[in-house]
């Protein structure tokens, strides 16, 4: 390997451990409920075979999402749905994409216990981590007790609570720097807030309006996922998933509760013209019953407008 390749190789290191530090939770004194999180996040004996942690599928450097359309969780098994990104979860009224957790703490013992995923029964997570010394110590330091279910998930959360995202083009520019978006974002912009209608779901700070919505794949064939309706069993929301927010979006992919898609581009390729990219959908959201018509050229906007939602943070897996 000749010396210039080497310094790229280097260089390319050193950019994604800043990256991924970036999301560390820094404690000089005492650890915290946070910092305690972040260990167990990471922590590999919190599966079944001690293979895999919350990190292996929610991965930093990716918005916490994945890169595979299914991930793969202990013997190699792949997960039902795809994994979805973790940042700016805060203050959602509901997780996964059919939304059966109703806060973060449910939220975090699903990938432990689902013999899909970690496939580790609560009771012996905490038996192994109350087996452990240095758990032993950062409980008690943290919560003066041992290892119990509560304090588990409670520590997890507040790990997730620190994944907040709020410094990208977007973000400076709507605080004041009318240079921080390219002209094409700021086109895209004003195309998802006008024309393309996209902010109908993905709206607020975070652009998820927090609703269920069947935008198309179910056809109860090849696509059979009937989503909240698991939940729910009500009828009328047979394939209704999770908006999800549209933060880091850029740099999720691939996309939608099974992957299907894998760059935004095909994304708002299906927005514009579902039934050009998948007919037959039931009970299609009636917003998405008319194309868009959006030209390639609009479509390249839109697709800068999303890419500048991403945090600086991510800014080494951005497109150019």
């Amino acid at each position: 390997m000749n010396h210039r390749k080497m310094i790229f190789i280097l260089m390319g290191m050193l950019c994604l451990y800043c990256m991924v530090a970036g999301f560390r939770t820094h404690t000089s004194g005492p650890p915290t409920k946070a910092s305690l999180g972040e260990k167990l996040f990471f922590e590999k004996e919190l599966s079944q075979d001690n293979t895999l942690a919350c990190a292996s599928c929610h991965i930093p450097q990716f918005g916490f999402a994945d890169t595979l359309a299914f991930s793969k969780g202990i013997n190699g098994t792949p997960t039902r749905r795809n994994t979805p990104g973790i940042t700016n979860l805060s203050g959602r009224p509901s997780y996964f994409w059919d939304g059966r957790a109703a806060t973060l703490e449910d939220q975090a013992l699903q990938p432990i216990i689902n013999p899909a995923e970690m496939g580790l029964p609560i009771h012996e997570a905490i038996n192994r981590l109350n087996n452990n010394p240095i758990y032993q110590q950062l409980f008690k330091q943290v919560f003066n007790d041992t290892v119990n279910t509560k304090n588990l998930l409670q520590a997890i959360a507040a790990y997730e609570r620190t994944l907040e995202t709020a410094n990208s083009p977007y973000d400076r520019y709507i605080n004041g720097d009318d240079n921080a978006l390219t002209p094409s974002a700021i086109r895209g912009r004003m195309l998802f807030i006008g024309k393309a209608n996209c902010n109908n779901c993905h709206s607020g700070e975070d652009f998820t309006a927090d609703r269920f919505k069947n935008i198309g794949l179910f056809n109860g064939k090849q696509l059979n996922d009937a989503g909240r309706f698991e939940i729910t069993h009500d009828s009328s929301q047979i394939g209704f998933f999770k908006v999800p927010s549209l933060r880091n979006v850029a740099v999720t992919a691939p996309y939608m509760h099974n992957g299907m898609f894998h760059t935004l581009k095909e994304v708002l390729h299906y927005y514009n013209n579902p039934d050009s990219v998948l007919p037959g959908g039931i009970h299609r959201d009636l917003s998405l019953n008319k194309p868009l018509q959006l030209s390639e050229s609009e479509l390249n906007d839109l697709e800068a407008f999303l890419i500048a939602l991403t945090d600086d943070r991510f800014i080494i897996h951005r497109k150019p």
